[in-house]
Parts: C-alpha cells; structure tokens; sequence
C-alpha cells in the first residue's frame, strides 16, 4: 500500500543503539583465534573440533545469504519501494504491503486519490481508496455523500446509486439503531467513527478496461465517548469491486460485499471511551496502494 502522501518521514524518536561488537570507527581490535591457528606447545596441531568448524561454516553461509537479499531490496528500480519503478504489474503479484512497480497515484479528486495507472495496479489501488471512502463516516452526511459518490462511481451508474445511498443513509430508523440522532447528527459529547482499513486485495479479473477486485479490510464502527450505547467495534470483510476505465480513470460500476475473513481476537483490554475518541481525532488516515 502507499501510504506516501500522508506519511511524515521525520527523523526517528530516540537515539539508535550501536553494537556493542562492532569495531566500525573505532580503534579496538579483536583477533580471532581459528580453530587449528595454534599447537600444543610441542610442534602438534590438535585435533580439529568439527562442531566448531561447522558452526563457522554455518555463519559464514548466514552472512552470505543476508548480503544477498539486502542487495537484492537496495537497488535503484528494484524491490518494492512505493512510488518508484521496478516490477511491472504482470510480476508484482501479491506479498509486499508497499506500493510495489508503477507510481499508483497521480492526483486527487478532491479528498479522494484519483490518476490511477491504467494497468493491474492501478485498478488495486483505486479499489482499496474507493473502499475507504464509501466506508467513511463522511457518507452519513448528505453533501459529502454526494460528492464521494460522484467521485468514485462511473457517470452512467452514479445518480442511481446517489438515490440508492440517499434513501439509506437518510433512514430515521437505521441512523437511530446504530446511536446517531434522527437528522444523522452525532449525539452530544460523543465521536462518531466509521474508518475502512484495507489489509490486501487481489485481482480476481482484469480485461484491459474493466477489472474485478477484491478488497479485504476491517472496519472500526461506533460512537466513541463516555456514556455511548454502541461503543467502537471492530468487524472484518471483503469488499469485490467491478471497476471500468472511464475518462481516464478507474471508476466502480458496481460492488458486493461479504464477511471475513476474520482474524482470533487477542486478549487485549478495550481502550476506555474517551482514549478511543481522542485516537480517531488524533490519527489520520492513509492514502492506499498496491
């Protein structure tokens, strides 16, 4: 994913730990003592110790394979690294969580990513940013909700799914049951919360200008806050996108929707209310790529 354009690539906190070991920049020396280096005093060499021997042998064979890979990750249009150049769509396949190959991104329209790259890639990352936005709590206000949608449907389907959206979001007995006031307002001293966050997705088809894919996400959801009736939940799905290049960009002409996969729960306490509402306050959101 590239999270790149919200991401503050400020210097790490605290100092970094040397190794305590290394004699990089220093003036301490170390000589180490091979087995078979020395004798016994009378002109004999003792007895090679295999295990030893071994157990250099396996080192020297770790060392090796860690430059290896480290090469293989460092080079210039190569690797995995977001935004830059390397493998083409047709290789990048699944794995890394980084933008991987062609620069996902060109542009936005306005708060959501638009410019995607015309390839395998590209109809990824927009599905993942268009998952995001049709499952924002920016839906649940009226103008907001008209503007995502415009933004993220193809024309030919977008007025018909703003009726479609309008008469669910707009529902005085759905608002009420998830704890928003009649009128979708938030209610008093609380924070509502509704944030997608995309773990993959995958290509299930791809033809040139249409493309089929899935985004698997988790979804935070509830009124954060002291005294809420519908606390912050967390619940898994999968999202399948139908997506069309249109005016030059990835629109979505249809989607459904299923559950899970779902993760075993940690043991790990709920934050209290108001650290909750302070966190979603606090924390922003990211701009997603394959």
């Amino acid at each position: 994913m590239s999270h790149g354009d919200e991401r503050d690539y400020r210097s790490e906190p605290g100092p970094r730990t040397e190794d305590p070991y290394s004699t990089i920049g220093g003036t301490r020396q170390t000589r180490t003592r091979l087995p078979g280096d020395d004798n016994d005093g009378y002109g004999r060499r003792p007895v090679r110790n295999t295990r030893s021997l071994a157990m250099v042998v396996g080192v020297v064979v770790l060392l090796i394979a860690a430059i290896a890979l480290a090469n293989l990750g460092g080079g210039e249009g190569k690797g995995s690294g977001a935004g830059g150049g390397g493998k083409d769509s047709a290789t990048a396949g699944t794995g890394p969580t980084a933008a991987t190959g062609t620069k996902p991104v060109q542009g936005k329209n306005g708060t959501i990513a638009a410019g995607f790259a015309h390839d395998e890639q590209g109809a990824q990352s927009a599905a993942a940013n268009y998952a995001v936005a049709l499952g924002s709590a920016e839906m649940f206000d009226r103008d907001r909700r008209h503007e995502i949608t415009m933004a993220v449907y193809a024309p030919e389907v977008a007025a018909a799914r703003q009726g479609d959206l309008d008469k669910v979001y707009s529902g005085e007995r759905f608002l009420t049951s998830i704890g928003l006031n009649p009128d979708g307002t938030t209610p008093a001293g609380l924070t509502f919360v509704s944030r997608s966050n995309p773990v993959g997705t995958k290509i299930e088809k791809f033809a040139g200008d249409t493309a089929s894919v899935a985004v698997w996400y988790s979804e935070l959801f509830g009124l954060a806050g002291e005294g809420s009736k519908n606390p912050v939940s967390e619940s898994w799905y999968t999202n399948t996108f139908e997506l069309r290049w249109t005016n030059g960009d990835w629109k979505v002409t249809d989607f459904t929707q299923k559950d899970g996969p779902v993760p075993v729960g940690r043991d790990q306490a709920a934050s209290p209310a108001q650290e909750m509402a302070d966190a979603v306050e606090q924390f922003g959101g990211f701009t997603y790529a394959r």
